[in-house]
């Protein structure tokens, strides 16, 4: 029997209530996996715990039922094999883009050589288009460059598992487009297993391979996995253009606006597993059915 690279099975967390009163349940029955090198975006209303998620599958958090299994090895606290980027950069304010890089990279090749380390750091500063600033402060960056030196810090250090937390979030449009553009770059070069938080449909389309929706909390649940069909190498400007596109899109805003309140607290149901079949042989409107939405399977 094969197993994914990454499997999480029963994932529950619940809080306590004081003084005996009722407690908080926010999500339960997770149950998941994630293939070695797959992109997989999660999607969920602020309160499903997507983040909470991510913070178990960190070591950064306990779950309350339910277990992280990672290459046939139980997930148990923060290790150097899981990197995480967040939204607010989180470099070291003292340190140059390039120290920054080479920080992370040294805890993770401690007997490298200072030539080795500056070599392997700028490699990653380069693939996101920071070469040139190696040498400033974080201070000296634009809110993307700083996000660029955190995204180049953690493929530097080559983790197993890349969690990322909204990264893009706090970034204007332009911006946002650009780092989205680099970070399919440097994952298609890596190849990584990379699980994502985001709110943006149109960023979850561009980068990954699935989208797991989360119905909303509280006792949030995976309702579907969405698997994104249209072909590789993507870019921003001609993702629009696949016949694919928007009918993956309308799935996925009609989740967010109607289906993820309608299903939330159905506990116990299986994850969908939705495809989307080629458009050219599909005659009915998309959003009819189920049968013109998607090829579905249990």
């Amino acid at each position: 029997m094969s197993h994914a690279f990454l499997e999480i099975e029963g994932l529950s967390k619940r809080y306590l209530a004081a003084n005996h009163g009722e407690g908080l349940t926010v999500f339960e029955h997770i149950n998941f996996g994630i293939e070695k090198g797959e992109f997989v975006c999660v999607i969920g209303h602020s309160g499903c715990g997507k983040s909470t998620i991510l913070n178990v599958l960190a070591g950064l958090d306990d779950a309350s039922d339910g277990v992280v299994i990672m290459n046939g090895k139980e997930v148990a606290g923060p290790s150097l094999d899981r990197g995480v980027i967040f939204q607010n950069y989180s470099l070291l304010p003292w340190l140059s883009a390039m120290k920054n890089v080479a920080f992370g990279v040294q805890a993770r090749w401690p007997t490298w050589s200072k030539d080795k380390l500056h070599e392997h750091s700028l490699k990653y500063l380069d693939l996101v288009g920071l070469k040139d600033a190696a040498h400033r402060k974080p201070s000296e960056l634009s809110g993307g460059m700083r996000q660029r030196v955190s995204i180049a810090r953690a493929f530097a250090t080559q983790p197993q598992l890349l969690l990322m937390d909204e990264p893009f979030g706090a970034l204007d449009a332009l911006t946002r487009g650009v780092i989205q553009e680099e970070l399919i770059k440097i994952w298609s070069e890596s190849k990584q297993t990379v699980f994502m938080i985001t709110h943006d449909v149109d960023e979850a389309i561009l980068l990954s391979d699935r989208v797991l929706l989360m119905t909303n909390g509280p006792y949030a649940r995976i309702a579907e996995s969405v698997k994104i069909s249209i072909p590789r190498p993507r870019n921003r400007n001609s993702i629009i253009h696949d016949p694919g596109y928007y009918k993956i899109r309308n799935h996925l805003v009609d989740f967010l606006v109607s289906r993820s309140k309608e299903l939330s607290g159905a506990a116990g149901e299986e994850v969908r597993e939705t495809t989307f079949v080629d458009p050219a042989i599909e005659d009915d409107d998309p959003l009819e059915t189920d049968k013109a939405l998607a090829k579905t399977g249990s």
